[in-house]
Protein backbone atom coordinates (compact mmCIF):
# COMPACT_ATOMS: atom_id res chain seq x y z
CA UNK A 1 0.00 0.00 0.00
CA UNK A 2 1.27 3.47 -0.83
CA UNK A 3 1.79 5.39 2.40
CA UNK A 4 1.17 8.87 1.01
CA UNK A 5 -2.02 7.79 -0.77
CA UNK A 6 -3.23 6.25 2.48
CA UNK A 7 -2.44 9.39 4.48
CA UNK A 8 -4.24 11.58 1.93
CA UNK A 9 -7.27 9.28 1.68
CA UNK A 10 -7.62 9.21 5.47
CA UNK A 11 -7.10 12.96 5.90
CA UNK A 12 -4.01 12.45 8.05
CA UNK A 13 -2.01 15.68 7.99
CA UNK A 14 1.78 15.80 7.98
CA UNK A 15 4.68 18.13 7.39
CA UNK A 16 7.32 16.69 5.02
CA UNK A 17 11.01 17.48 4.86
CA UNK A 18 13.20 15.80 2.23
CA UNK A 19 16.90 15.40 3.01
CA UNK A 20 19.98 13.28 2.18
CA UNK A 21 19.79 9.62 3.31
CA UNK A 22 20.28 9.15 7.06
CA UNK A 23 21.10 5.81 8.68
CA UNK A 24 21.69 6.83 12.29
CA UNK A 25 20.27 9.32 14.78
CA UNK A 26 23.59 11.18 14.61
CA UNK A 27 23.28 11.60 10.84
CA UNK A 28 19.67 12.71 11.25
CA UNK A 29 20.77 15.37 13.73
CA UNK A 30 23.33 16.65 11.20
CA UNK A 31 21.31 16.41 7.97
CA UNK A 32 17.68 17.01 8.92
CA UNK A 33 16.80 20.64 9.57
CA UNK A 34 15.09 21.53 12.85
CA UNK A 35 11.49 20.30 12.84
CA UNK A 36 8.72 20.30 15.44
CA UNK A 37 7.83 17.12 17.28
CA UNK A 38 9.74 14.43 19.12
CA UNK A 39 12.69 12.84 17.34
CA UNK A 40 12.14 9.10 17.28
CA UNK A 41 14.32 6.01 17.19
CA UNK A 42 12.77 2.77 15.95
CA UNK A 43 14.07 -0.77 16.42
CA UNK A 44 12.84 -3.98 14.84
CA UNK A 45 13.35 -6.79 17.32
CA UNK A 46 12.49 -10.47 17.69
CA UNK A 47 12.25 -12.88 20.58
CA UNK A 48 14.89 -15.57 21.13
CA UNK A 49 13.08 -18.15 18.99
CA UNK A 50 12.14 -15.72 16.21
CA UNK A 51 8.41 -16.33 16.70
CA UNK A 52 7.43 -12.86 17.90
CA UNK A 53 8.44 -9.59 16.29
CA UNK A 54 8.38 -6.12 17.80
CA UNK A 55 8.59 -2.63 16.39
CA UNK A 56 9.87 -0.49 19.26
CA UNK A 57 9.53 3.28 19.03
CA UNK A 58 11.16 5.58 21.56
CA UNK A 59 12.72 9.00 21.90
CA UNK A 60 16.01 9.44 20.10
CA UNK A 61 17.81 10.23 23.37
CA UNK A 62 17.21 6.76 24.86
CA UNK A 63 19.45 3.72 24.45
CA UNK A 64 17.41 0.56 24.93
CA UNK A 65 18.45 -2.03 27.50
CA UNK A 66 17.45 -5.15 25.56
CA UNK A 67 17.66 -7.45 28.59
CA UNK A 68 15.50 -5.06 30.59
CA UNK A 69 12.96 -4.74 27.77
CA UNK A 70 12.84 -8.53 27.35
CA UNK A 71 12.04 -8.80 31.06
CA UNK A 72 9.30 -6.14 30.81
CA UNK A 73 7.75 -8.07 27.88
CA UNK A 74 8.00 -11.38 29.75
CA UNK A 75 10.59 -12.84 27.36
CA UNK A 76 13.81 -14.67 28.10
CA UNK A 77 15.67 -13.08 25.18
CA UNK A 78 15.25 -10.20 22.76
CA UNK A 79 17.50 -9.30 19.85
CA UNK A 80 17.65 -7.38 16.62
CA UNK A 81 15.81 -8.97 13.71
CA UNK A 82 17.64 -9.49 10.43
CA UNK A 83 17.29 -7.27 7.37
CA UNK A 84 15.43 -10.17 5.74
CA UNK A 85 12.85 -10.26 8.53
CA UNK A 86 12.54 -6.46 8.39
CA UNK A 87 11.76 -6.69 4.67
CA UNK A 88 9.37 -9.65 5.09
CA UNK A 89 7.32 -8.26 7.98
CA UNK A 90 7.41 -4.49 7.42
CA UNK A 91 8.61 -4.06 3.83
CA UNK A 92 11.46 -1.85 5.05
CA UNK A 93 15.22 -1.68 4.69
CA UNK A 94 17.72 -0.89 7.48
CA UNK A 95 17.90 2.85 8.06
CA UNK A 96 14.24 3.35 7.13
CA UNK A 97 12.64 1.65 10.16
CA UNK A 98 9.63 3.72 11.19
CA UNK A 99 6.46 3.45 13.21
CA UNK A 100 4.70 4.05 9.87
CA UNK A 101 6.03 0.67 8.71
CA UNK A 102 3.06 -1.04 10.36
CA UNK A 103 1.07 -0.07 7.26
CA UNK A 104 2.81 -3.01 5.55
CA UNK A 105 1.94 -5.47 8.35
CA UNK A 106 -1.54 -6.36 7.15
CA UNK A 107 -1.32 -9.78 8.84
CA UNK A 108 -0.64 -8.12 12.24
CA UNK A 109 2.44 -10.21 12.96
CA UNK A 110 4.38 -7.31 14.49
CA UNK A 111 3.68 -5.98 17.99
CA UNK A 112 4.05 -2.23 18.36
CA UNK A 113 5.80 -1.11 21.55
CA UNK A 114 6.00 2.63 22.25
CA UNK A 115 7.82 4.33 25.09
CA UNK A 116 5.39 6.08 27.46
CA UNK A 117 7.47 9.25 27.51
CA UNK A 118 7.56 9.47 23.71
CA UNK A 119 3.79 8.92 23.48
CA UNK A 120 3.24 12.09 25.53
CA UNK A 121 4.70 14.24 22.73
CA UNK A 122 2.34 16.46 20.75
CA UNK A 123 3.89 15.35 17.44
CA UNK A 124 6.41 12.82 16.14
CA UNK A 125 9.16 12.89 13.54
CA UNK A 126 9.28 9.69 11.51
CA UNK A 127 10.50 8.35 8.19
CA UNK A 128 7.85 7.70 5.53
CA UNK A 129 9.29 4.19 4.86
CA UNK A 130 12.45 5.70 3.31
CA UNK A 131 15.38 7.42 5.00
CA UNK A 132 15.48 10.40 2.59
CA UNK A 133 12.50 12.15 4.13
CA UNK A 134 11.07 12.94 7.54
CA UNK A 135 7.42 13.54 8.34
CA UNK A 136 6.02 15.36 11.34
CA UNK A 137 2.67 13.92 12.40
CA UNK A 138 0.62 15.14 15.35
CA UNK A 139 -0.21 12.55 18.00
CA UNK A 140 -3.96 12.63 17.29
CA UNK A 141 -3.27 11.85 13.63
CA UNK A 142 -0.74 9.16 14.61
CA UNK A 143 -3.36 7.58 16.87
CA UNK A 144 -5.80 7.53 13.93
CA UNK A 145 -3.16 6.06 11.62
CA UNK A 146 -2.39 3.26 14.07
CA UNK A 147 -6.08 2.59 14.70
CA UNK A 148 -6.77 2.39 10.96
CA UNK A 149 -3.90 -0.09 10.46
CA UNK A 150 -5.01 -2.15 13.48
CA UNK A 151 -1.79 -1.56 15.41
CA UNK A 152 -2.65 -0.15 18.79
CA UNK A 153 0.56 0.67 20.62
CA UNK A 154 1.48 -1.08 23.85
CA UNK A 155 2.90 1.63 26.07
CA UNK A 156 5.81 0.82 28.38
CA UNK A 157 8.49 2.68 30.27
CA UNK A 158 11.20 1.19 28.06
CA UNK A 159 14.33 0.41 30.11
CA UNK A 160 17.39 2.28 28.93
CA UNK A 161 21.12 1.90 29.35
CA UNK A 162 22.98 4.99 30.42
CA UNK A 163 25.98 5.78 28.30
CA UNK A 164 28.74 7.93 29.67
CA UNK A 165 28.93 11.59 28.75
CA UNK A 166 25.39 12.43 27.71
Amino acid sequence: MDLFSFLHEQGIAYQRCDHPPVFTCGEANELVPPLPGAKTKNLFLRDGKGRRHFLVSLGQEKTVDLKGLASVLGLSKLGFASAGRLERYLGLTPGAVSILGVINDSDHQVELIVDETLWQAEAFQCHPLVNTSTLVIERTDMERFLDLTGHLPKLYDIPSRHSGGS
